[in-house]
């Protein structure tokens, strides 16, 4: 068996309300916030970015496990908002989380399905033998345009998973991988040329032909593959751009509002792009009881869905009880929160 080893997650504390962005700009909140189904987005300090989010999500995951960091022989980033244009974000998080030199690293970007990537390419190096455990993460402080309709909904994160095969005497899974696929194609709805600060998108152009197309092509194709329905399921993930497509991507799916719920940091945080699924799972993990299955679509505009089931095992209620203790829970993350203002969410992103 391979799977999820250990997981964390970081959200930084600042919020900015949907109502003070579209006050800036004389545009009228209410709409806005029913429109999008989100109240405020999480908004990074002015001294972090993508770099130490990563490290506060995986350090949270490595010091509740008690894993030593060399024994990771592999670390994927994922993320739309790297600091360098060259010069690796793995690297960095590896070398403050102390993870030696014996280790494969990089960078990944797949707009905000590049963290799913780094799992799937970690899973299939535990799976054919050439590592024992790696590292995948997903982390961004989203990048968006003021007055554009992204910058309502970019918010900031990051989640880690430790990956690896099941050592009932060291570190046994919390989760594992029954099943996993993709769904890719060239669907340029979102992009962002080289040189340029922020990026365009299509519009309207994102949802149909998009992200359903991509989000329905890799679910349907994993119930093929895997035999399963959603009626299987206890748990679904989808990737949250907004606090609509989800719920209405699993509608058409089958899914309940009851299977969906607990995963939507969409409606606390918004999207933090390559952190958004890979949150929700987390959210997912940090209530889930064992023998529980889950299932998890990631969406990255491009265009590309990964998709998985995770089983938990009897470890997840351990692994739980520690997080609780160390008060990094994901619900626990959302209580001490600072709201800033419009102003200050410009200066916190460096716009002004």
């Amino acid at each position: 068996m391979i799977g999820i080893r250990a997981y964390g997650a970081y959200v930084p504390q600042y919020r900015v309300s949907i109502s003070d962005i579209a006050e800036a700009w004389k545009k009228n909140g209410d709409e806005i916030q029913m429109s999008l189904g989100i109240l405020q987005k999480s908004v990074p300090g002015i001294d972090e970015d993508a770099v130490t989010l990563a490290i506060e999500a995986a350090g949270s995951a490595l010091s509740i496990s008690n894993i030593d960091p060399q024994a990771i022989e592999a670390l994927f980033v994922g993320s739309e908002s790297h600091p360098y244009a060259v010069n690796p974000t793995s690297t960095i998080v590896g070398e403050f989380l102390g993870i030696g030199h014996n280790y494969l690293a990089s960078d990944l970007e797949f707009a905000c399905k590049a963290g799913t990537a780094g799992v799937q390419a970690i899973l299939g190096l535990v799976a054919s033998g050439q590592i024992i455990s790696g590292l995948a993460i997903g982390t961004d402080t989203a990048q968006s345009k003021p007055h554009d309709a992204l910058e309502y909904t970019s918010a900031s994160a990051a989640a880690a998973f430790l990956l690896g095969k099941d050592d009932p005497k060291s570190t046994p899974l919390l989760a594992s991988v029954t099943s996993y696929t993709s769904y890719s194609s060239d669907t340029p709805d979102f992009w962002r040329r080289d040189g340029m600060r922020f990026p365009s998108h299509a519009g309207r152009f994102t949802g149909e032909p998009a992200y359903f197309a991509h989000v329905m092509g890799a679910a349907l194709h994993l119930f093929e593959k895997a035999q399963c329905k959603s009626s299987d399921f206890d748990y679904c993930v989808f990737h949250m751009p907004n606090a609509k497509f989800p719920r209405d991507v699993a509608r058409r799916l089958g899914f309940t509002k009851e299977q969906l719920a607990p995963s939507l940091v969409i409606d606390d945080i918004g999207n933090p792009y390559s952190a958004s699924s890979l949150l929700g799972l987390v959210a997912v993990l940090d209530e889930a009881k064992p023998n529980e299955k889950i299932f998890m679509v990631s969406y990255g505009s491009g265009a590309g869905s990964d998709a998985f089931i995770f089983e938990t095992t009897e470890e997840i209620l351990k692994f739980q009880e520690k997080r609780k203790h160390h008060s990094v829970l994901y619900k626990v993350m959302l209580q001490n929160t600072a709201n800033i203002s419009y102003t200050e969410y410009l200066k916190h992103t460096h716009k002004i």
